[in-house]
């Protein structure tokens, strides 16, 4: 029985080979013989293989117990409601504009304070009205030569009054207001035409870079962009708004002069009161609407140079004051004068009598000075000889006026001053030298 089993095992294995024999014959594939031989690089592969999936499954089972053992506290974490206001209803158009831009601060009342400040500027009885930089340029020009005369006349506007302003531009294009004309003028002849503006000697510098930087970078025209404005000599932020509206037609921002960040502080409409024209300016465009930024300047322009002055305002003349914080606070009494008044009331007759004068030659102060050390010479004499014979010194001692006005007429000197009437002023010295001498003998 055992050797049958053994048979038929051998038996088996047997068929078994051959029906694989048969199989490769029949396609044609060719069996390796023997055991193949691996190479010593693919057992080390093989190897390094291995260690790095049992590094990696390792790796895996430390994570998963790491964050098994860690509490997400982001299931613990205290989620803040929002905050509920609570807001009566009122009739108000301010509670209004507040529901309807919530988060924003606005001044109260402020809608009812542009209807008046409207109302009262309909009048257009201020200077800017009249004078004002829309109202300088020339209308017959090419439109290059429209947008220079409109950004010269806001450099000349600084620091200056709007009838200085208007005067100095209205000499200028009598010469011819052109960049090749300003360019062409020597520091001299500019000076002269645009005093008394304010701080001319150096705005004659500013006027005469920014033309020749405007021929050199834009062929003559000047930039249509508040960056590139504010980068050109003696142009700020103030005017690079103002010139975009008027000269290009463009809202870019509100013009902030010294009327507007005056009043802007008086009325309240700024969160908390600023220090510069630009932090205004900020501080206005964080909370008023887009559409009225272009006439605001405008509307607090005249109404700074009308009723709100910066000194003694006429509280009594706007219709805001029952609405405005600081509505009778800065009125001054009409019956206060400074002392200063009274006592220089010579003083200003004289100013104003010197400025209508004329100076002198170089050759002719010389003669100016020598008589009035004369003069002086003279009065000590007298005032010696007096008291000598016990007289009141009041009697013969002259008016100093005409030394005095002399002495301020030599000191002022103006770009437009001409030389005139020279012999007129030396015949005055010299008669009121000879009334002093002629006194002298009668004492």
């Amino acid at each position: 029985m055992f050797t049958n089993a053994l048979i038929s095992k051998n038996l088996i294995r047997v068929e078994t080979c051959l029906l694989k024999v048969l199989q490769n014959r029949y396609l044609n594939i060719k069996m390796p013989r023997g055991r193949p031989q691996q190479s010593k690089h693919q057992d080390k592969k093989e190897i390094k293989s291995e260690t790095n999936n049992v590094k990696t499954l390792k790796q895996e089972a430390i994570n998963k117990e790491e964050n098994s053992s860690k509490i997400d506290l982001n299931k613990f974490k205290f989620e803040k409601k929002p905050t509920i206001k609570i807001e009566f209803e009122n009739d108000d158009e301010t509670h209004k504009t507040v529901a309807d831009n919530k988060g924003l601060w606005e001044p109260p009342n402020w809608r009812r304070f542009l209807d008046n400040l409207r109302k009262m500027r309909s009048s257009n009885d201020a200077p800017v009205d009249s004078m004002g930089c829309h109202m300088t340029m020339d209308e017959n020009a090419p439109p290059k030569v429209i947008r220079y005369q409109t950004l010269i006349s806001l450099m000349l506007s600084s620091q200056t009054k709007d009838q200085v302003t208007f005067a100095a531009m209205e000499r200028l294009k009598e010469r011819g207001l052109t960049v090749d004309n300003i360019l062409a003028m020597t520091d001299e002849e500019l000076g002269k035409l645009i005093y008394p503006v304010g701080f001319w000697k150096t705005k004659v510098k500013y006027i005469k870079k920014t033309t020749q930087t405007l021929k050199e970078q834009y062929d003559g025209d000047i930039p249509n962009s508040v960056e590139k404005l504010c980068k050109l000599t003696g142009v700020g932020p103030k005017m690079a708004h103002i010139c975009m509206k008027v000269a290009w037609d463009k809202v870019t921002g509100i013009g902030v002069d010294t009327h507007v960040h005056r009043i802007s502080n008086r009325i309240g409409w700024v969160k908390k009161q600023t220090a510069t024209p630009e932090d205004t300016r900020k501080a206005l465009e964080s909370w008023l609407p887009f559409e009225l930024w272009s006439e605001v300047n405008h509307l607090m322009v005249g109404f700074g140079q009308t009723i709100c002055l910066p000194l003694g305002p006429s509280c009594d003349k706007c219709l805001n004051k029952d609405i405005c914080p600081s509505s009778g606070k800065l009125k001054r009494s009409p019956n206060k004068k400074s002392p200063l008044k009274n006592t220089s009331e010579n003083v200003k007759e004289n100013k104003s009598e010197i400025i209508k004068q004329e100076p002198l030659q170089s050759s002719q102060k010389i003669k100016v000075e020598s008589l009035m050390v004369e003069e002086k010479y003279d009065n000590l004499q007298c005032s010696h000889e007096t008291q000598s014979q016990n007289n009141p010194i009041s009697e013969i001692e002259p008016k100093d006026k005409n030394v005095s006005t002399q002495k301020r007429l030599l000191k002022r000197q103006s770009p437009r001053n001409k030389i005139s009437n020279d012999n007129a002023t030396l015949t005055d010295v010299n008669e009121s030298n000879i009334n002093l001498r002629v006194k002298k003998k009668k004492s």
